[in-house]
């Protein structure tokens, strides 16, 4: 099946990941250094400046640019896939008794063995492969190459056929290959006809894949032999740990200590220019560029698995601990609003378009995988966003590839209108993302989800809030909701039994524990209504503002306050003292009664939202 040449599969043309691939690209494509294979004729007549980069993760995201659908033979990346089909075959054991793994330190075409055990020194190296070819099951020659063609194409996901043109030219200038097949014979380390193992290994060279193919390979590996596209399984989990040991010390062949020190990833090189890589758990990596070095690896693909690895921190050393990162849970504001209490008009609007910001509670340790899983969700939902919240609490380490991608994405989204709030209470990311400041056009850090949620309502309510609606910031006593619906004369009467205040932002109304003190009308600011949460701070059990009232429940049963109230911004209210409130029951019965049902409704809508807030968040903050 045919792939576009330049291919972002399934990723945004803009996205954060996508982006570092294609940095990294532009990176090593001015590099034209290295010479072609010219030993196999069919090999020194490709286009030299072909050049594809493809990155695959454990759960099946392609993210590719260049010459990705551009055909070429897999050639010696080949050997860790037969290797893998021969050691399902027969076993790990009886592979062991035929081929070593330690590595050579010789060429990769060296006609020599072991000189103490006698054997191929890994099945890295031609002597090796070619008796991992000689130990595939079937009953005749082609049964076992096609054997090998369906496991290679297990790996890719699709089906895979041979080059002919190339099998012909490795077939007619092969002879280093036959004297190495004559070899394994004489040592007895084949049994069978050494001309036929190695026209076995000729083909299983020449069999055509793309670097989009390589990197969903390589990703099989990394997903413990499971192909994540197909949910196949090409390979058990044992086997997969097996090869990728063996691509570790050898797969590079003179160059492995190198590329150990400096890459840091199990990964296999073929002569057609193509190099795999895999870290486990996480990513497959694919490059393709022709031009060799001197040790018969890929220029390009060397430089470009360097840079990124350093990049996105892949070196197989650097993971101390899981590198999966899960969303626990994402969900809109309208399905889980803030404590702020908000009037009939604004609920209205949220109920309506709070879909248009979410919430992202992210858990485990954000390395590069995590990171990117996070960072593709987020981009595909953000299109219609007009603000969302990050969560960071649960996360446990993070990486610093981690922290650069969450700041291009902050910085991707605001270009689309779309701000970012972080909830980051430990300071996990430093100063890099976001800030303190409100001005940022990217958004803002905030020490607990319920703030950073508020934030993005009143972000949604600014797009959304018709220019005409006005905004109730202050009230006089007598248009406070607890009033306003009695009657003109009634209202001036009770209106008299309040006394207005004033109280400083920040100033304490009322003590958790505190005897009762009033009755209070919020006519202006607002008051915030706390509990200490089991992390020793202190959280918002609720916010009231202008037109809401607290107190009730202490002046009505006589119980102290149960929580602590706060002003959270310069507060006018207005008190109705409690002796004040105990004479209406012999001055103005009636009136009270009046009162004290407006208050009922008032208190049992509070409460009833403070309840289902803490109830959907599970006591969370």
């Amino acid at each position: 099946m045919g792939q576009p040449e330049h291919e972002v599969s399934h990723a945004p043309a803009l996205g954060v990941v996508a982006k570092i691939v294609g940095d990294v690209y532009q990176l090593c494509r001015t590099d034209q250094s290295g010479e072609l294979a010219d030993y196999i004729p069919e090999l020194a007549a490709v286009q030299p400046d072909s050049f594809a980069l493809c990155l695959t993760t454990a759960d099946g995201r392609v993210y590719g640019t260049g010459d990705v659908a551009t055909a070429f033979t897999i050639q010696s990346i080949s050997k860790p896939f037969t290797y893998a089909l021969a050691l399902a075959d027969r076993g790990p054991a009886a592979v062991a008794e035929r081929i070593d793994v330690e590595p050579s330190g010789e060429p990769f075409n060296e006609i020599s063995l072991d000189p103490v055990t006698e054997r191929p020194r890994n099945p890295m190296i031609n002597a090796g492969a070619i008796t991992a070819a000689s130990l595939i099951q079937g009953r005749d020659a082609r049964e076992r190459f096609e054997r090998i063609r369906r496991c290679y194409s297990r790996f890719a996901g699709r089906e895979l056929t041979m080059n002919e043109a190339v099998y012909a030219s490795e077939a007619r200038t092969g002879y280093r290959n036959r004297a190495i097949g004559y070899m394994l014979r004489s040592f007895g380390i084949i049994d069978s006809d050494p001309d036929e193992a190695v026209d076995c290994y000729f083909r299983q060279c020449s069999i055509d894949i793309t670097c989009r193919d390589l990197a969903v390979m390589a990703a099989t590996l990394a997903n413990n032999g499971v192909n994540p596209i197909t949910r196949e399984r090409a390979l058990t989990t044992a086997l997969t740990e097996q090869v990728l040991s063996v691509m570790t010390t050898c797969g590079m062949y003179n160059a492995a200590g190198d590329w150990v020190t400096t890459v840091g990833l199990p990964a296999k090189s073929g002569v057609g220019g193509g190099i795999l890589a895999v870290l486990p758990g996480q990513i497959g990596i694919a490059v393709f560029s022709p031009r060799l070095d001197p040790h018969g690896n890929s220029v390009r693909g060397v430089a470009a698995c360097r840079e990124l690895s350093k990049r996105l921190e892949l070196h197989f050393l650097h993971v101390t601990r899981a590198a999966r990162t899960a969303i626990r849970a994402e969900y809109t504001v309208a399905e889980v609003p803030s404590r702020l209490r908000r009037s009939t008009e604004e609920m209205a609007l949220l109920a309506e378009h709070g879909h248009r910001a979410m919430v992202y509670e992210l858990h485990g340790d954000l390395l590069f995988a995590g990171a990117e899983r996070a960072v593709r969700v987020i981009e595909e939902q953000a299109g219609e966003l007009a603000a969302l919240v990050v969560d960071l609490r649960r996360v446990g380490e993070v990486s610093a590839i981690a922290v650069r991608m969450l700041d291009a994405l902050q910085r991707e989204l605001a270009e689309t209108g779309c701000q970012v709030a972080i909830v980051d209470p430990d300071a996990k990311l430093g100063h890099l993302v976001s800030s303190l400041d409100p001005a940022d056009p990217r958004g803002r850090v905030f020490i607990d989800r319920d703030s950073a949620t508020e934030w993005c309502e009143n972000i949604v309510l600014e797009h959304y809030r018709p220019a005409d609606e006005p905004v109730c910031t202050s009230l006089s006593l007598e248009d406070h909701p607890a009033l306003a619906a009695l009657d003109p004369a009634d209202r001036r009467t009770l209106a008299k039994e309040f006394e207005v205040r004033t109280i400083a932002r920040g100033e304490v109304i009322a003590e958790r524990g505190s005897a009762r003190s009033g009755l209070y009308l919020i006519l202006e600011g607002r008051v915030r209504i706390t509990f200490d949460g089991a992390d020793g701070r202190s959280h918002r059990l609720v916010t009231l503002s202008a037109g809401m009232s607290f107190g009730e429940i202490p002046m009505l049963v006589g119980n102290p306050f149960v929580n602590e109230a706060r002003a959270e911004s310069g507060v006018r209210v207005a008190v109705l003292a409690p002796a004040r409130f105990d004479q209406l029951t012999q001055q103005a019965p009636r009136l009270k009664l009046a009162l004290l049902e407006r208050l009922a409704a008032g208190a049992y809508a509070q409460m009833d939202a403070a309840v289902r807030a803490i109830a959907v968040r599970g006591g969370d903050y």
